[in-house]
């Protein structure tokens, strides 16, 4: 995305004031004009309304932009829609709860759009940000968010496997981490055999690979290892088992683990967190074709666990499983999975709030914690053990569709991951990625979700 939030302007700037309800009430007595061309626009300062005030010259003098009742910084995601195109603004006015950083993040967000497939349309507004020592920070976040946001936006025509390793190989260079890519048939060689099965079906230029990006800030490469892995699915039919068309339509998003995970690793890259840092992404196709994996097979893994495939459209957790057991061997101070995995998260909790799963308190208090911090919707589900016993296999050593009687589809999925995932701090998120509705601010399409209070946590846990 182009920088919308500028460190230093030479040209005209309009104010904006952001107000609380009660705050332009007490404008409006104050300053009669502003009264009545507010009751005439109908503006009480309720959350996401914007009244544009006239000079004496009739040239634009100020924005006032309500926050509704309360002040919430995210409010000010919809401040972007509300102005002319093109214009330059700043924060003149707002409460004292919401800071300069935080302004330009919700105004970042905001500013999105996913426009690489129509003609350019007018100008982006931006926000003059001059002297804010955290508009460099929150830069940085909306950047990573807004790439999150194209990979799942962007049709699986035009996001592969290949085309997840070239963005994995751009943060790389820009952050001057290393890339190991694994492909084809060297997955089967590498020890990767869950990968290739799920992928293998795929034609040949989008053949199933394993993605491992390594980084550590210069002088740290004693500091604790972090390793975030995403799920990198570019496209699923649900393979043999295939989805209906209504469940194939917005298959393009089920990489968005893999862009998740991409987009918090940039974090912690751009900021230098103290950590090391490994990001595993296995990036297949789960096409149909005579290769296919089948209903029945039994599938090696990397961590030597053997897995009946009762339903080809179970295939994330697949190619988690590898991906997991890859983070184990490292021996990772904490893990983060991060999966488009479950319609069951869904009928839990709808498309906007994030389950996640972890045994560990102190991890899940510090999440729940940078989350609300963020503004990131999480909730922390069980991993409820009894339920582990509806992933029991006559023929192998676990299958990957539960029992029916378990019916907890996302805690029974978070249940097989753990089988896989490193000893210690782990935590399972099953993201959806997705706006089914749109707003001003919030586009209906890609959203990313729960990342930013990741990454708060990450920052506070090893400062």
């Amino acid at each position: 995305m182009s920088d919308v939030i500028l460190e230093a302007w030479d040209g005209p700037v309009v104010p904006v004031h952001a107000l609380t309800e009660g705050e332009a009430q007490a404008l409006f007595e104050a300053e009669p004009f502003v009264g009545a061309l507010a009751r005439t626009a109908e503006f009480k300062g309720k959350a996401g309304q914007a009244l544009a005030v006239p000079a004496a010259d009739g040239s634009l003098d100020r924005v006032l932009f309500g926050l509704g009742a309360e002040p919430a910084w995210t409010a000010l995601r919809a401040l972007p829609a509300k102005l002319p195109a093109g214009v330059v603004c700043r924060i003149a006015q707002a409460p004292d709860s919401i800071t300069p950083a935080q302004a330009a993040l919700a105004f970042a967000l905001g500013s999105y759009r996913f426009d690489r497939y129509k003609a350019r349309e007018g100008e982006r507004p931006r926000l003059l940000a001059e002297g804010d020592e955290g508009a460099a920070e929150a830069r940085q976040v909306a950047h990573a968010c807004a790439l999150a946001r194209d990979m799942v936006n962007t049709p699986a025509n035009d996001m592969g496997p290949q085309q997840i390793e070239t963005i994995a190989r751009e943060i790389a260079e820009q952050h001057g981490a290393q890339v190991t890519v694994l492909e084809g048939e060297g997955l089967l060689e590498a020890g990767y055999p869950a990968v290739h099965a799920v992928g293998r079906a795929a034609h040949p230029e989008r053949a199933p690979r394993m993605i491992e990006l390594c980084w550590a800030p210069p002088g740290g490469e004693d500091r604790p290892l972090v390793a975030i892995v995403g799920k990198g699915v570019v496209f699923d039919t649900g393979g043999l088992d295939i989805k209906p068309s209504a469940g194939m339509r917005l298959m393009k998003k089920d990489m968005g683990g893999a862009a998740h995970a991409l987009a918090l690793g940039r974090m912690v890259m751009a900021a230098k967190l103290p950590v090391r840092l490994v990001v595993l992404v296995p990036a297949v196709e789960n096409a149909i074709s005579g290769d296919a994996m089948r209903p029945g097979d039994v599938l090696a893994t990397r961590k030597g666990l053997s897995v009946e495939v009762g339903n080809t459209d179970a295939e994330g957790r697949l190619i988690l499983a590898d991906a997991l057991a890859r983070a184990a061997e490292l021996e990772p101070a904490l893990t983060i999975d991060l999966a488009t995995l479950t319609g069951a998260a869904r009928i839990a909790l709808g498309p906007q709030v994030i389950p996640f799963y972890t045994d560990d308190d102190e991890l899940a208090g510090q999440i729940e914690a940078a989350a609300k911090a963020e503004a990131d919707a999480v909730w922390r589900m069980p991993l409820w053990k009894p339920y582990a016993e509806a992933l029991e296999s006559e023929v192998a050593d676990l299958k990957n569709d539960p029992d029916a009687w378990a019916q907890a589809g996302s805690v029974t999925a978070a249940l097989f991951l753990q089988k896989f995932a490193p000893r210690g701090p782990w935590v399972h998120f099953d993201i959806f990625a997705w706006n089914p509705r749109g707003k001003p601010g919030q586009p209906a399409g890609a959203e990313v979700q729960a990342i930013r209070g990741l990454y708060r946590m990450i920052r506070e846990r090893f400062a």
